[in-house]
């Protein structure tokens, strides 16, 4: 019976004996495995005899000392190179000579004809500088990522995420790399930084190094940065010489299965797909399991003695013999009878815990429901329930309406939050649909955790959201603080979002004329209601069209209000660290981090500009003046080119009159000095004064020079022989910004 196993025991240990005295080669029989300090690993090669094929030929230069590789087909200097598909190599760092004006520059680098990619797993282009922002471009034409850098001398920010550098993912399989740069502050061709593709890795580990270049940027000087790090992917094909105990694969973080063997890749091939690629992933070979060293040389893959190693082997009590790729546990009858004491124990000690968590059934069932309870009331302190129940015991702070809502009442509603009653995210928290039990459809928002030192601020919000009662202003319904994060429950707004019916129309009811001016008058009349007719000041922060919601009857409704504030009466701005969308951002707000009223003009500048052309606040298409819809409107203001930027449908219902008047009016709004802004209720009038020069009945009363001054200063400023047809504007339907105008009716 054991005659058998004996000789298999001994029958291994020949073999193991044979194997252990084989080392492990790297590079191909016969040829030198370094080059400096560099080991040069198969397929690769020092000299073409030596490489798999003129893709990997190495040159070992030895005009330095150590001698450094040079891979000859890409010509550059390889720092590492692993069998797992990746080469470490040196490239040139060249310096951004920087203007207001935007430039195009290539990176020193051209994979193209070799089987090297840019890593984008390992690498990402880095932006080292100030007051710069930098687009990537793929096949020199489309923009495919970017990232935008501010100055802060102080900051300690390490994590190179836009305070005096900055850094963009890259997309996959980039054999070339093309950039286009512009600075906020030079102004002219000089130094203003770098940006160049790096590997993340070193860019963690050598921030020390980097950051105290990033300080000395802040005041440009002439040294050269000189060489970084990058990260190649390279792949094989060729299957001539893989070796038989290796299989192919692909890299991902997440799945992972082997193929039998490397020898012929299409058979069991095993799928490791890259989270970023999931078309062409790069595809390179390793040992299986049990064997190590260089898949791609015949007996390459060297079998591991996994009984040398504790951590290898799960022969506990028992003897670890290896064998070829594995290994096996030998157990004598002592050992056995042990083994098999093991499971019973386990088993009566089983039924014993079973009986007295029966026993004790009934007691943990209370104690858990206490649990609950205390949990929820610890939530509830912690995210300002306190607080509110004060604001709520009050007799004359108008939240009668408010309710507070159970967690339990919100999770049937949403069906605990099912990922199908999704209605949007955002940065301020997840959006779901649900319905309440008395049949009543809202949308609850679930908010990202807030800190203790906000909870008084974000108290504060739901009291004022509570009190505000505008007919086109989201209505808060109530909030639940007994869970880990607040909720909000609003009233649910059916028809999308106005950027939605922008930018992918609905060709059954698409916005006319009319209804892009009325959803300009709704949206301007809730911000003047917020600014000024509130019982309390708020500036919303966030005006965009995506936060600006239809409802059943296309009326507009303001929504969002995660990043708003609420102002004392004689405060005129806020200081804050820089919040809002890219397009809509108030630059003065950008340079000076202090929010005012004249901000949210802007926002609400660049939506009447989307009314107008239909175009989105960021596009890459826009290469000539910028991607900012609002710089593209101001620049073709100036050039008397309104009417070739304006969407066919405003063009073909609206009169030039009201369109001149409403692009006047933007512009103004988005005037780069917020005091020369009008004020959200001057704008709110001034729309009801052109739908009232629509409608031929204008308020005639409290008309002033001022205004008729700078209509008229409105019609000389433009160049109406570029514009087809005659056009008459009459200064004397003006409507003062003083007229008083039922603009804010409550609902």
């Amino acid at each position: 019976m054991r005659l058998p196993l004996i000789l298999q025991i001994i029958s291994s240990l020949c073999l193991i004996t044979t194997m252990a005295a084989l080392p492990i080669s790297w590079s191909k029989h016969g040829c030198p495995e370094k080059c400096g300090n560099v080991t040069i690993p198969y397929p690769f090669g020092i000299g073409p005899e030596c490489s798999a094929n003129s893709s990997f030929v190495v040159i070992c230069s030895n005009d330095t000392i150590p001698p450094k590789p040079i891979l000859k087909s890409i010509d550059m200097e390889a720092l590492s190179i692993s069998v797992h598909g990746t080469a470490r190599v040196k490239q040139p760092v060249s310096p951004m000579n920087c203007s207001k004006e935007q430039k195009t520059q290539s990176v020193g680098i051209s994979l193209v004809g070799s089987p090297f990619t840019i890593s984008n797993h390992y690498n990402s282009l880095v932006m080292l500088g100030c007051q710069n922002i930098v687009w990537l471009r793929a096949n020199k034409t489309t923009t495919v990522g970017g990232c935008m850098a501010i100055c802060e001398d102080t900051s300690t920010d390490t994590t190179c995420n836009g305070v005096n550098c900055c850094q963009t993912t890259l997309p996959p399989r980039l054999q070339e790399i093309q950039y286009t740069y512009r600075s906020f502050q030079s102004t002219n061709d000089s130094f203003c930084g770098y940006a160049f593709p790096t590997d993340k890795k070193w860019l963690r580990e050598d921030y020390k190094r980097f950051k105290g270049l990033q300080s000395n940027l802040l005041n440009p000087f002439d040294q050269e940065f000189g060489y970084a790090p990058l990260v190649l992917e390279w792949e094989l094909d060729d299957p001539l010489y893989f070796s038989n105990h290796a299989s192919c694969r692909y890299p991902s973080r997440y799945f992972s299965s082997y193929s039998d063997s490397c020898s012929n890749p299409n058979l069991y091939s095993s799928y490791f797909f890259n989270e970023n690629d999931y078309e062409s992933p790069t595809k390179y070979c390793s040992c299986r399991h049990g064997f190590e060293g260089n898949p791609y040389i015949p007996g390459g893959c060297i079998d591991i003695d996994e009984c040398s190693n504790a951590t290898l082997n799960y022969c506990e009590g028992g003897t670890c013999i290896n064998t070829f790729g594995s290994f096996t546990c030998q157990y004598s009858d002592n050992n056995i009878r042990s083994r098999v004491k093991i499971p019973l124990i386990s088993i009566g000690s089983g039924l014993g815990a079973l009986i007295l968590l029966f026993g004790s059934w009934k007691s943990m069932k209370a104690i858990t429901k206490r649990i609950k309870a205390n949990r929820k009331r610890k939530f509830f302190k912690r995210n300002g329930g306190l607080l509110l129940e004060q604001h709520l015991s009050s007799s004359n702070n108008g939240l009668y309406k408010t309710k507070l809502f159970s967690s339990k009442e919100l999770a049937q509603a949403t069906d605990r939050y099912n990922e199908n009653r999704i209605l949007g995210c955002g940065g301020q928290g997840t959006v779901y649909k649900g319905m309440l039990i008395d049949g009543r459809i809202v949308a609850v928002k679930k908010s990202k955790r807030v800190d203790e030192g906000d909870l008084e601020v974000f108290i504060n919000e739901v009291v004022i959201l509570s009190q505000i009662n505008h007919r086109n202003v989201v209505k808060l319904l109530g909030c639940c603080l007994e869970t880990e994060v607040p909720l909000l429950v609003y009233e649910f707004i059916p028809n999308g979002t106005l950027f939605q019916h922008i930018h992918d129309p609905n060709e059954e009811f698409p916005l006319s004329w009319e209804m892009r001016l009325r959803i300009a008058r709704e949206v301007a009349g809730a911000l003047s209601y917020l600014h000024s007719a509130a019982s309390t000041p708020i500036y919303h922060r966030d005006v965009k069209s995506t936060n600006i919601l239809l409802d059943d009857k296309y009326r507009a409704k303001v929504s969002d209000f995660g990043t708003s504030r609420s102002v004392a009466i004689d405060q005129t701005h806020l200081t804050t660290r820089v919040l809002g969308t890219f397009g809509y951002l108030d630059p003065e707000y950008f340079q000076s981090s202090q929010f005012t009223e004249k901000s949210d003009v802007y926002s609400f500048g660049v939506v009447m500009v989307e009314l107008l052309t239909g175009e989105k606040a960021i596009s890459s298409v826009r290469a000539e003046v910028g991607r900012s819809l609002a710089t593209h409107f101001l620049h073709s203001m100036e050039e008397n080119h309104l009417f070739d930027i304006l969407d066919a449908r405003v063009l073909k219902e609206g009169k030039k009159e009201e369109i001149i008047a409403i692009a006047e009016l933007a512009r103004r709004c988005l005037h780069l000095n917020g005091k020369r802004r009008p004020t959200m209720k001057e704008v709110a009038v001034e729309l009801e004064g052109i739908q009232g020069l629509k409608e031929g009945s204008i308020l005639m009363q409290n008309h002033d020079e001022n205004k008729e001054d700078h209509l008229i200063e409105i019609a000389e400023s433009y160049d109406f022989s570029l514009i087809s047809g005659s056009i008459h504007l009459d200064t004397t339907t003006a409507c003062s910004p003083d007229v008083h105008q039922p603009l804010l009716d409550e609902p």
